[in-house]
């Protein structure tokens, strides 16, 4: 699996491209998952006619490992509506998993280890190098605000995405990096 890790997703060259010139954001998402190898399981698969999934572009470990698994010139489909103009970089973290939906767990509570951090700020830096219009960065819980009924009560709605939740350390981050926060949740 370790290979598999490294590669660009089956289905990344069937991604809509774009100029990288239009990238304007980083998209901080948790994977909400158990692990980097499960998060990739679910990112090769296929939800869409034209043979793509969703998926971010990169993947950090708890360790600290990168993985890019989509090119920075191809739209991934990681946020509702902002996939055009943004990257979008997910951390391995459990999140709610595995009752995202449910009433009773909807407190996020796995920290974010500082090796994990320290290389999302390198990623950002070297990002920022690279895309000549990032000034952006917010959570996938500031784009995503729908609500959804709750698995186990659908009287009661829950949100839909709430990574990277609480536990991530925005003020630590945003002290490291030269990009404007626009989200809400996350200052």
């Amino acid at each position: 699996m370790s290979n598999q890790l490294s590669a660009l997703l089956p289905y990344n060259d069937k991604l809509e491209s774009r100029n990288i010139s239009d990238i304007e954001f980083v998209i901080i998402h948790c994977t909400e998952l158990p692990d980097i190898e499960t998060a990739r399981v679910y990112g090769e698969k296929v939800h869409y006619k034209s043979g793509t999934g969703n998926s971010g572009h990169y993947y950090i470990s708890k360790s600290g490992l990168v993985y890019q698994w989509i090119e920075n010139d191809r739209m991934a489909h990681h946020v509702k509506d902002h996939n055009k103009n943004s990257i979008g970089i997910e951390l391995d973290n459990l999140g709610r998993y595995p009752d995202w939906h449910k009433t009773n767990h909807q407190i996020m509570f796995d920290e974010y280890p500082i090796a994990q951090i320290d290389a999302l700020v390198k990623l950002i830096h070297t990002l920022q190098k690279s895309l000549p219009n990032l000034k952006y960065i917010t959570g996938h819980e500031d784009l995503d605000r729908r609500l959804i009924k709750s698995e186990n009560d659908p009287s009661i709605y829950i949100r839909r995405k709430m990574d990277p939740g609480t536990m991530f350390p925005w003020d630590k981050v945003m002290q490291q990096i030269n990009l404007i926060n626009t989200g809400i949740l996350g200052q």
